[in-house]
């Protein structure tokens, strides 16, 4: 009976021994891949090398027209900088980041301004087409690096989070130029999300309207996504642990990084633009951050279009759902 029940100790000892041997394996896992997407995120560098969108769902002639209207548009937008009154201008962030942008003054007795701010992995070159837009308008435009993008310094992409405080600089850049402007806030995809959990703060009086494209309710949304598409995994518990890396070395959660609860906080009339083929931040985020804001608010779904392609689809309507909200901001 006692080499039995030692033969029964022995065996459950061996069991436990494995149990725990797995359960090590799975906690060093966990840790290594949490650590890995975090890299694979935001560090800059590491972002951005592999295409992290799906295959888009627009159509054929809806892609032929975006194809087109994108390839007039750059021609156009080379001409229109030949002539641009183009500054190169910078500011520190709050945590000693050397962050650069360009300033295109078309009006120098218009106090009418735009920060048009560029998505993930993009820089400030890539809202030009946008600038020249508003400048035909006699808008004053400011198109900023965010950090880690373009030559802006910072190992790691805010993903909006940390930017919202940076925007906050290159608005005194502004006020410091012209007190009396009055700002608009207009950003495509990661900076459409900027554009949202920016206007959650206390922005001084001279913001008065703000518009996002295409942003992502969160960035816990966005990223748990992006984990079921790129790698096909579970939110728990890679995402939880890559989530705790990315405040240990970013500087902020994925959790705390949220678009919807900062728009609640708004205070500055809001047009909110998504495109109904949206399928890398889905077409259904739109809905959830209008409901979400309070002010006074406009939504323009560009019905076709995917990520990003709502301006480039239809540019027409595009522009004129911007300029009849602005007008009726006041602008």
């Amino acid at each position: 009976m006692d080499e039995g029940n030692r033969k029964k100790r022995k065996k459950g000892k061996i069991i436990a021994i494995i149990c725990a041997c797995v359960a090590a394996a799975l906690i060093i896992a966990d840790i290594a891949i949490g650590n890995y997407l975090v890299s694979f995120a935001i560090q800059r560098g590491v972002a951005g090398q592999t295409d992290v969108a799906p295959e888009p769902e627009t159509a054929d002639e809806a892609e032929r027209t975006i194809r087109e209207n994108y390839e007039r548009m750059e021609k156009e937008k080379e001409e229109w900088l030949k002539t641009a009154n183009l500054e190169t201008v910078s500011v520190i962030s709050d945590d000693g980041l050397r962050l650069e942008g360009d300033i295109f003054k078309a009006n120098n007795d218009s106090h009418r301004w735009v920060i048009a701010i560029h998505g993930y992995t993009g820089d400030r070159s890539t809202m030009y087409s946008s600038a020249m837009v508003y400048a035909d308008r006699d808008y004053n435009i400011l198109t900023p690096d965010m950090r880690a993008h373009g030559k802006s310094e910072g190992d790691y992409i805010g993903m909006g989070w940390l930017d919202r405080k940076d925007i906050f600089k290159w608005i005194e850049l502004i006020l410091q130029r012209d007190p009396k402007a009055r700002i608009v806030l207009h950003g495509v995809s990661m900076g459409g999300a900027t554009v949202m959990m920016t206007v959650g703060e206390k922005l001084p009086e001279n913001v008065v309207a703000a518009i996002e494209d295409c942003g992502y309710t969160s960035v816990w949304d966005i990223f748990s996504d992006e984990a079921k598409y790129l790698f096909h995994i579970p939110e728990f518990p890679l995402l939880h642990t890559a989530s705790a890396f990315s405040k240990l070395r970013a500087g902020y959660s994925f959790t705390e990084a949220t678009a919807i609860e900062q728009v609640k906080k708004a205070e500055v009339p809001m047009l909110f633009i998504h495109g109904s083929k949206d399928n890398f931040v889905r077409a259904e985020m739109v809905y959830k951050v209008y409901e979400a804001c309070p002010t006074p608010k406009k939504l323009y779904v560009a019905e076709g279009a995917g990520h990003g392609m709502s301006f480039f689809l239809d540019p027409e309507r595009y522009t004129r759902e911007v300029v009849d909200f602005l007008e009726e901001a006041g602008m």
